[in-house]
């Protein structure tokens, strides 16, 4: 079995793949711990709870936005797997078949993200990822045109509940309306209306310079902006995971 594991801003999500599909993901919290060793008990539960084997792993990829954490990550699968990860970096970009521009400034995740699309479709793309940053990564002719980053939607809730007195936190539900009729209704319809605009306005730019581009939806927020649902060829919380199997197959 394949095991994926994509270092992100706010989770650690680990993907088994047993050759036709994922088994089953599971998610930790980014600095979890500073040591290896507290991540083993974790990771040990998480395999008996969804009825997994240690020895059942026979490779790991290993995707990192943050790199004070893949160190750790590495010598967590060094001592609990036995096995010596592939770790998505810039040595790696030549055997992929995609150029990138700026090899050691774009994250890793959004590498994964447009060997997908491109492997895929083999066609001009846009990767929207519903992260911690709200990212357009584009892909036209087996090569990273570029990319677009903005603050993700919970990123930009917290900062306006972190900065007004007397604003609620508010679940991320897509209102009917984009007029509020109160304070929960009125920075829902706000964000989340707002953010449907805005990547309506950026898939349109983008395509005003590229021409016509499948467009992809992943990240944990991926499913919220139902609006938008329609202009996507896929919406899948997977895609990463699915960037990253593809990479360590043509390793």
């Amino acid at each position: 079995m394949f095991l994926a594991i994509d270092v992100g801003n706010t989770d650690i999500v680990f993907g088994v793949h047993p050759g036709s599909g994922w088994r089953c993901q599971f998610r930790i919290p980014t600095h979890y711990s500073t040591r290896s060793a507290d991540y083993e008990v974790r990771v040990r539960t998480l395999f008996l709870e969804n009825d997994l084997k240690i020895s059942d792993i026979t490779r790991v990829g290993i995707s990192s936005v943050v790199p004070g954490e893949t160190g750790l990550i590495r010598s967590l699968v060094t001592e609990l797997f036995q096995l010596e990860p592939f770790v998505v970096g810039p040595d790696l970009y030549p055997l992929l078949g995609l150029g990138i521009a700026s090899p050691r400034e774009i994250g890793t995740d959004l590498v994964c993200n447009a060997v997908y699309a491109w492997e895929t479709y083999q066609q001009n793309s846009v990767v929207v990822d519903f992260g911690t940053a709200l990212t357009f990564t584009v892909v036209s002719e087996a090569r990273i045109v570029g990319v677009n980053i903005v603050p993700g939607i919970k990123t930009a809730l917290r900062s306006l509940f972190a900065n007004t007195a007397q604003l609620p936190e508010v679940p991320l539900e897509m209102p009917a309306s984009a007029i509020g009729k109160n304070t929960v209704h009125a920075i829902q319809a706000g964000i989340l209306w707002g953010y449907v605009g805005l990547v309506k306005e950026q898939l349109f730019q983008i395509q005003k310079e590229v021409g016509p581009c499948k467009v992809l939806a992943t990240g944990g927020l991926s499913s919220v902006l139902k609006p938008l649902h329609e202009l996507f060829e896929e919406v899948d919380i997977n895609l990463t995971l699915n960037g990253l199997k593809i990479i360590g197959d043509k390793l």
